[in-house]
């Protein structure tokens, strides 16, 4: 058993290990003419101004495509100072499909003919410059159908937070293939023939997850997706424990609810190491305990060089704050894991954004605003 568990934690030392020697240094970028962004916000919205002057400081050009449920103020006087360079469009309120997604589908539907080249994000990343340029190097290449990054959690202060942030990291880090990868609504692009081509317009429509729904559908039809390691984008995360617990709940819930399989894949791995972790503790004795800690250890070391590789050096500092649970008690963030992923499974409402949604293999089949 001892080796047993000694080869299984070298798997996961080496996967991340993979993923900091295929960090890319060379970090070309391309700038075509036709770059859209495309932004959903919520109605109470603030403008952003931290995100905007992120995004002017882009490398590459575009236009941003605003899109709200038509009670933005905030984005209506953005677009009223910058001109042509922002556009709002209003897609009111949506009663069979996720709030997200509806105002998605309303952007797809007011897309210029010279906009070429898709690239979808979140209002609450902090995006480094180069960001656009990235996720347009690999498509205009034609290396690549869809590219995409993924989320790197900055966590607030308190150990829940830094426990989230430390659950996260394990999904972060993972060695990323492009035939086993999904992409993160959060810092995606695509080409707009692709988006022709998948119907996107239809593929989103009824449904919850924009990153599950675009994600399937390009596995569906066996298109290139691809990882672009280097674009661990800096997130916030704040909250008290019920938000907090609940954030994560709701991704593995998004996973559960389009495809039980991947779900299933995703706990079977993190079973088996919680139930190797209670081996070692409870009957592996010292050198069990040792190995797993060790291998903690080491995953969390190679994880901050990851981290100084991706980040800005003011992020640094926060982003590493998702390691402290490894070096501690390393299990906990195996069993909150699993406690998270087990909880996911327990129903198909989903409460995100003001509302409380049943999902149903993907598709919203209710929905009542949360309190």
């Amino acid at each position: 058993m001892l080796w047993v568990w000694i080869g299984l934690q070298a798997l996961t030392v080496l996967g991340v290990i993979n993923y900091w020697r295929n960090l890319p240094v060379d970090r070309k970028i391309e700038t075509p003419e036709g770059a859209v962004v495309i932004l959903s916000v919520r109605d109470d919205w603030d403008g952003g101004p931290d995100l905007i002057a992120r995004l002017k400081a882009q490398t590459a050009q575009f236009r941003l495509l605003i899109a709200t449920s038509g009670q933005c103020s905030a984005a209506e006087a953005l677009a009223f100072r910058e001109g042509g360079w922002v556009q709002v469009v209003a897609a009111g309120v949506a009663s069979d499909e996720g709030q997200k997604v509806h105002k998605l589908r309303a952007a797809l539907r007011a897309l210029r003919p010279d906009d070429a080249w898709l690239v979808f994000i979140d209002a609450d990343i902090a995006p480094p410059p180069r960001l656009v340029g990235r996720l347009l190097f690999p498509l205009v290449r034609g290396k690549a159908d869809i590219a995409t990054g993924y989320r790197l959690l900055l966590p607030g202060q308190g150990g829940m937070a830094a426990l989230v942030g430390a659950v996260e990291m394990q999904l972060a880090t993972l060695p990323r293939f492009a035939s086993a990868t999904m992409p993160w609504g959060g810092a995606m692009a695509l080409p707009r023939a692709v988006a022709d081509r998948l119907d996107l317009d239809g593929a989103l429509a009824g449904r919850l997850s924009d990153d599950m729904s675009i994600g399937l559908a390009g596995w569906r039809a066996r298109l290139r997706l691809r990882p672009v390691r280097d674009l661990l984008v800096a997130s916030p995360l704040e909250g008290g424990f019920a938000e907090l617990l609940g954030f994560g709940v709701r991704q593995y819930r998004h996973i559960v609810t389009n495809s039980v399989g991947m779900w299933a894949l995703a706990t079977g791995v993190v079973v088996v190491q919680a139930a190797f972790w209670l081996w070692a503790l409870v009957w592996g004795g010292w050198t069990a305990v040792a190995v797993g800690y060790g291998a903690a250890w080491s995953r969390a070391l190679v994880r901050r060089r990851i981290i100084a590789g991706v980040l800005e050096p003011g992020q640094i500092g926060q982003a590493r704050r998702s390691l402290w649970w490894d070096v501690v008690a390393p299990f906990v963030v195996t069993w909150a894991h699993l406690a998270v992923q087990g909880r996911a499974a327990l129903s198909s409402h989903i409460r995100w954004g003001g509302w409380d949604y049943r999902v149903r293999r993907g598709k919203v089949v209710g929905m009542v605003r949360s309190a």
